[in-house]
């Protein structure tokens, strides 16, 4: 077996990898991390000269520890509390995490898929692991893992966003519409809403939020006119503008003095989508990284 340092090396270089690929499996930054660990735990005990190709032998190792949280993680979600959405990574926090062009829109198309579909497209599509060792790692033929890999990539490639943000495009339209749902101004708001825009908002059941999507334009408009009405006395307050999951977006603290990250989805110059996350266990890593109390 290899010395403890040198193991420990040989995984280090390996963990930003593994670290993408569970939360892509799972939507929960602290939770990747936790299989990871795992994952780190489980490689110390390995006789490094006896794997082949490490990097391998560790997606393996991790996307079979996925998949075996992923079947209590689904029985979870079905009691959760509202809506569900990923734990929000932000950009200026992990660069890498970007590369592989997953944005939050995306990951919930994930969702849809079964967890052997949802492996098979992270691990081929998006890791770049050719089928045969796919098939290896999900003890499936390369041809079952093929079909896999096809029904997962059609529901994603639905909701692939077909219009391309920049960002400082995308930091004037977070902040305006900051602006404009918490002001009351009710014609900035349609001014900038798409038709058909969806808001979902995430509290976990432990904090406050909408329980199921708001959809339409004039749903969304009278929502926030209506907070505007009840809440006008406590303003809320604007942190920074940031990117979440690939979305351009902002940190505030709303009226309630409830921290909360708002991603935006913009199509043709208009917001499509609005996602807004406010459980406080999926914003600690965020609290702290801007010196927030996240409750």
């Amino acid at each position: 077996m290899t010395g403890p340092s040198s193991s420990a090396c040989s995984f280090e270089t390996h963990r930003p990898r593994l670290v993408r690929l569970a939360y892509r499996m799972l939507g929960s930054w602290s939770d990747a991390e936790d299989i990871v660990q795992d994952a780190w735990l489980r490689w110390r005990q390995v006789d490094e000269a006896t794997v082949g190709e490490p990097a391998a032998y560790l997606s393996r190792t991790v996307t079979r520890l996925c998949l075996d949280v992923m079947k209590s993680a689904r029985a979870q979600r079905e009691i959760y509390v509202g809506s569900w959405l990923p734990e929000p990574i932000v950009e200026a926090e992990d660069e890498e995490i970007r590369s592989d062009e997953l944005t939050l829109t995306l990951m919930l198309a994930l969702e849809r898929l079964s967890p052997l579909e949802r492996a098979a497209f992270l691990l081929h599509d998006v890791f770049g692991v050719p089928l045969d060792e796919i098939a290896g790692t999900l003890d499936r033929d390369p041809a079952a893992v093929r079909q896999l890999a096809v029904r997962a990539r059609k529901h994603v490639q639905e909701a692939r966003p077909r219009y391309k943000v920049e960002r400082e495009e995308g930091d004037r339209l977070a902040q305006a519409f900051f602006t404009a749902s918490t002001t009351g101004d009710i014609a900035g708001l349609r001014a900038m809403l798409a038709h058909n825009v969806v808001m979902k908002a995430d509290g976990g059941g432990k904090v406050l939020a909408f329980l199921n999507p708001i959809v339409g334009i004039e749903r969304v408009v009278r929502l926030f006119a209506g907070l505007y009405r009840k809440l006008t006395a406590q303003p809320a307050v604007f942190i920074r503008t940031m990117w979440i999951d690939g979305l351009p977006g902002y940190l505030s603290r709303e009226r309630d003095n409830v921290l909360q990250t708002t991603a935006v989805e913009i199509e043709d110059g208009r917001i499509t989508a609005v996602y807004i996350t406010r459980n406080p266990d999926k914003l600690r890593h965020i609290a702290e990284a801007v010196g927030e109390d996240g409750r």
